[in-house]
């Protein structure tokens, strides 16, 4: 008899304090008083969905690195690293965030560092013509010099969805960023970093009275501004199937990638699909990988994913995503059939109990793997308030994934083998100087 899969403590969630600050900017606290260490973030509901040039909020991510109201280009870096700390930013598709791992007692200096670029980033001409030749090497060593460069995140999505928003690439075109002004700079940071548009997490060692007192003292003069209203996203799904071949001078191999629309993010029927795309695309047991790598032939590899960014990374429309490499000689057509065909059988039949409790551990482990670093926490605390108004779930996942039922995994196949999908084909090219 299969045991039941391991849960997370019941109601993790409840461990959470919320505040928010009278300049709208609202703070989840989540103590953990046996961490030497604290994670802290600063999610902003702005990403390449939010845009209006290709490309924009990541180039501005790199911005807010170089220096706020009191602080010089490069000396958030020194103070952090000078503290035994670590930090970074990303950009994502609804949102920025910003986050650093520090030892406890440097915590107030973290507030600090954060309290000093949203007051005020120092944007620069020159800042911004470094930044923009920093994204556009990016650009070329991630996506233009690099085989499979932009799949599928930045690929499928043009097949997929039709609207601007959705579809344009948030890597971003190099030659217009480095057009950007400090005046059109400026209106983005006014428009979109303020306090009410903004969440502070902060987990780990650090007690909750302590973190909102701090963030009272270090946020709550930073001055309100209006919270405009996100882009509008929404769009109806695909009328009929789409299908678009992009050559790829780089790829070695055929690559294809099938996408359909996920279910309402936050939803049962999402977190369903989360679990339907580890049954799928879970490694060596995956049911792709036996079928279509082990059994048939038909890809050197295959994977599914619940989400372009991640499972929860993004608000509405996301896409479910099957990818696979094709061996040499492999009819696109029998792959993405024998793709379909897994979807199928999942939503005929659903899985297994003892196949789903296998799956489920493997998700659990992975996602305790994830989120033990004190800073990637304090990322998804700040980043699942903000999307989805469910920080709980940062700590809270692993146990939820254990009650989705076999009968909520077939009707979330079933509702994505329904869909028409949108299939990217990249198709190898003869290699071009550069």
């Amino acid at each position: 008899m299969t045991a039941p899969p391991a849960t997370a403590p019941e109601h993790a969630a409840s461990r959470l304090h919320r505040h928010r600050l009278g300049n709208g900017l609202r703070v989840l606290v989540a103590p953990d008083l046996d961490c030497p260490a604290v994670g802290i973030a600063v999610a902003y509901g702005v990403g390449y969905r939010s845009e209006s040039r290709s490309g924009f909020a990541h180039l501005f991510e790199h911005l807010m690195f170089q220096g706020g109201a009191t602080l010089a280009a490069q000396e958030h870096a020194r103070l952090v690293q000078a503290n035994g700390g670590a930090f970074n930013g990303t950009t994502h598709r609804d949102h920025t965030d910003y986050f650093q791992a520090l030892p406890a007692e440097a915590l107030e200096l973290g507030l600090f560092l954060e309290a000093d670029r949203m007051r005020a980033p120092r944007i620069t001409a020159q800042a911004i013509a470094t930044q923009a030749s920093v994204v556009a090497e990016e650009i070329h060593r991630s996506v233009l010099n690099r085989p499979y460069g932009g799949f599928p995140t930045f690929l499928l999505p043009p097949v997929l969805f039709q609207g601007w928003a959705n579809t344009h690439n948030g890597y971003g075109d190099h030659a217009a960023l480095g057009e950007a002004t400090v005046e059109e700079c400026t209106a983005f940071f006014d428009r979109h970093y303020t306090p009410g548009n903004a969440v502070l997490a902060l987990c780990g060692g650090v007690r909750p009275e302590q973190a909102v007192g701090l963030a009272e003292r270090y946020f709550g003069p930073i001055p309100a501004r209006p919270t405009v209203a996100g882009p509008d996203l929404d769009e109806p799904p695909l009328a009929a199937p789409r299908a678009v071949e992009h050559p790829d001078p780089l790829a070695p191999l055929p690559a294809l990638a099938l996408g359909l629309r996920m279910p309402p993010a936050g939803s049962r029927p999402h977190l369903a699909a989360v679990v339907a795309a580890a049954l799928l695309g879970d490694g060596e047991t995956g049911r792709l990988r036996r079928s279509l790598v082990r059994g048939l032939g038909l890809a050197t590899q295959a994977t599914a994913t619940a989400g372009l960014g991640g499972p929860f990374d993004a608000r509405d429309p996301d896409a479910f995503v099957v990818s696979a490499v094709l061996p040499p000689g492999a009819a696109a057509q029998d792959t993405v059939d024998a793709i379909t065909a897994e979807l199928g059988s999942l939503a005929g039949y659903g899985p297994e109990e003892a196949e789903l409790h296998r799956t489920v551990r493997r998700l659990q482990t992975s996602w305790y793997a994830a989120t033990d670093p004190v800073g990637v926490r304090a990322r998804r605390l700040a980043g699942y308030e903000l999307l989805l108004d469910d920080g709980g779930l940062a700590l809270d996942a692993a146990s939820r994934f254990a009650t989705v039922t076999a009968a909520e995994v077939r009707s979330a196949a079933s509702v994505l083998a329904a869909q028409h999908p949108a299939l990217l084909h990249v198709v190898p090219g003869r290699k071009e100087p550069r």
